[in-house]
């Protein structure tokens, strides 16, 4: 059973498939649905996440979908942290992931409560942020990649997308390491929709449990992504719900211990439904 260790040293022990909710302080997700235009409506959301079960929230500045623009530090910043600072005035509890690639976000962001950082260059967009993670000992998620947000989808080309994810992730991992970062502070995701086809995805997906001999918890991010609505007709993000809900429940058959998504109660309902069939 994989775990990984907190900020505070205790274990997070991932017994079933936990959820991670998506909270964008942003204009311009992907996912209408996601996006939140102030610190009390994100406030609002985040509680209702929480109500609906979730295990982890995941706060975004900035939206990385493919051939999104970067913003600046100062305004990613300007938008987590005070999101970050109303949630832990009223629960001191739930985790708190912030989704960056920035050194700076990520210290600004520990400081002001959050447990994890969720990177999807895997600490290779900012040689500073392998650092960060090490002073402050904290979990670091490390996703695969393949180019930038803006270029990612430009004809992404594998021999072979599980051996080629897996070493880069291992790869990672192991330069995580030689900076003193302890292997149970360490998740992988394998980066869905991140410089990939849609059958790359669906590859990816079939095996996840591939993955597992990084001996890593491993994070599956593909809520109402592309290839999902690809599969079902080209449906808009909007109306893959049940697509998103199909995966969750494959994923939690294949031990995947958290999966992030931007419907938390639909997903919660599913999974306990697979944990008392299993």
């Amino acid at each position: 059973m994989n775990y990984m260790t907190l900020k505070n040293g205790e274990k997070y022990v991932f017994d079933s498939t936990k959820i991670m909710g998506i909270l964008n302080i942003t204009p311009d997700s992907f996912y209408e649905g996601s996006r939140v235009a102030s610190v009390d409506l994100a406030l609002q959301r985040a509680l209702e996440m929480i109500e609906e079960g979730a295990d982890v929230l995941d706060i975004g500045g900035e939206s990385t979908r493919p051939g999104s623009e970067p913003i600046t530090e100062d305004e990613e910043i300007e938008r987590v942290i005070p999101i970050i600072e109303a949630i832990r005035k009223v629960n001191k509890e739930i985790l708190i992931s912030v989704d960056t690639y920035r050194a700076k976000t990520a210290e600004y962001s520990i400081k002001a409560g959050a447990d994890i950082i969720n990177d999807i260059s895997a600490m290779t967009f900012d040689d500073d942020m392998v650092n960060v993670v090490k002073k402050y000992d904290v979990p670091v998620i490390l996703m695969h990649i393949k180019g930038t947000p803006k270029n990612m989808q430009n004809n992404p080309y594998y021999d072979d997308v599980l051996k080629e994810v897996y070493d880069f992730l291992k790869e990672r991992i192991e330069y995580a390491k030689s900076f003193g970062i302890e292997k149970d502070k360490i998740i992988i995701d394998p980066g869905i929709g991140f410089g990939k086809l849609l059958e790359h995805n669906i590859e990816l997906i079939k095996n996840i449990d591939y993955f597992d001999e990084l001996g890593c918890p491993i994070l599956l991010a593909h809520s109402r992504k592309s290839s999902i609505g690809a599969v079902l007709g080209n449906l808009p993000p909007k109306d893959r719900l049940e697509g998103t809900i199909a995966v969750s429940c494959f994923a939690a058959l294949k031990g995947v211990d958290m999966i992030r998504v931007h419907d938390v109660k639909e997903n919660k309902r599913a999974l306990k439904m697979i944990e008392v069939l299993r």
